[in-house]
């Protein structure tokens, strides 16, 4: 292991130094080992470094516990990955609070091409499994690696199916790597670590408690290209994870649901209030990541009749089909119905499957 993994750990272990001040000195200095012998004023020149900060750098000698750490991941073959290696995954580069330092047990690449965060609630439908399942098995078809956390319900659910088909698979998990929470998923994690991996950014001891989850939920929104929430109520895991998908600008997308089902909620929520595309199926996010192959692309499907569209709805889609992307303000201006007419209109397209929501409030006929 690179002797100078070290000074990154120490990095982590400096008090009021947390991940967003380590990329700033990260970003001022050209490596870790160069901020612990920098001297003090070059240290405050650095935002956010206050003298106190500086001073905790300067003074900081919790180097033994660094030793143990790295002697314990060299035993149980745990990769440390720095913010400057290479095969740090780089997605979370993009992020404002990237982790300092990444544990990570598996052969999966974290740079893959593809790569999907999936996340649910941890008491999830038969609906919500099936759906998953279906959706794992096309993404075996185009080379996608899947995130999740590795909980009870939709997370297990989506490691599992990967698994079984061969789909490249990362639990990230709010713990550290001593253990496996829950513990009835030992064994699937054994089975991930061969055609993908588990990996925190918590140190070996480190327990799954309860404010872990919520910033080990911010790694599976930033490692990924694109969130797919499955079933979620209006609070809880799955909505910070979606929220925190949305400020970092990754595409979001959620199955929708009865608006009586209370696992459909935080879908439901997410889609009508634009933050998350409709999920109908996997080929819905294929197509709209533009990760489906030229070839197998289907045509714009010719619609002559249209017995079941009101008026309205034929406005709409008339509008559409004629552009390949319209905006919700060219629509409003085109077709000339009131926002509750149109916004019904949309609605029931998309409900129709004959219609999808783009990032940008942008629409198109599928």
């Amino acid at each position: 292991m690179h002797q100078d993994i070290i000074y990154y750990l120490a990095l982590t272990q400096v008090p009021q130094i947390g991940p967003v001040l380590a990329k700033n000195l990260l970003t001022g200095f050209p490596d870790a080992r160069s901020i612990f012998t920098a001297p003090k004023k070059e240290l405050i020149a650095v935002a956010g470094i206050s003298d106190a900060k500086a001073s905790a750098i300067v003074h900081f000698n919790a180097w033994q516990l660094c030793e143990s750490e790295l002697k314990f991941c060299e035993k149980h073959d745990i990769k440390v990955l720095s913010l400057q290696d290479a095969a740090y995954p780089s997605r979370l580069l993009q992020c404002y609070d990237p982790p300092t330092v990444l544990f990570y047990k598996g052969n999966a690449n974290l740079n893959a091409e593809r790569v999907v965060s999936v996340v649910g609630t941890r008491s999830a439908t038969s609906y919500g499994k099936e759906f998953t399942e279906r959706m794992i098995a096309e993404f075996a078809e185009h080379q996608i690696t899947v995130i999740s956390g590795l909980a009870f319900g939709i997370d297990t659910i989506a490691h599992k199916a990967c698994a079984q088909l061969q789909v490249p698979t990362i639990g990230v998990v709010a713990h550290g790597l001593h253990t496996i929470y829950p513990s009835e998923n030992a064994k699937l994690a054994k089975q991930m670590i061969s055609n993908g991996g588990v990996l925190t950014e918590l140190w070996s001891g480190e327990q799954p408690d309860k404010h872990n989850f919520p910033t080990r939920n911010r790694l599976v929104a930033g490692m990924a290209d694109a969130v797919v929430v499955i079933e979620t109520n209006k609070s809880g895991g799955s909505m910070i994870t979606a929220e925190l998908a949305h400020g970092y600008n990754r595409d979001l997308f959620a199955l929708p649901g009865k608006v009586t089902d209370d696992k459909s909620m935080g879908c439901n929520h997410l889609i009508k209030t634009q933050k998350a595309n409709m999920l109908t199926s996997a080929t819905d996010m294929l197509d709209m990541m533009n990760w489906l192959p030229k070839e197998v692309k289907k045509q714009r499907p010719q619609r002559e009749l249209f017995i079941t569209l009101s008026p309205a709805e034929k406005t709409v889609f008339d509008i559409l089909n004629g552009s390949e992307l319209v905006h919700i303000d060219a629509l409003r201006m085109q077709a000339a119905l009131s926002p509750s007419a149109l916004a019904t209109a949309l609605l029931s397209l998309e409900l129709q499957s004959l219609i999808t929501t783009m990032p940008g409030n942008l629409y198109k006929v599928i």
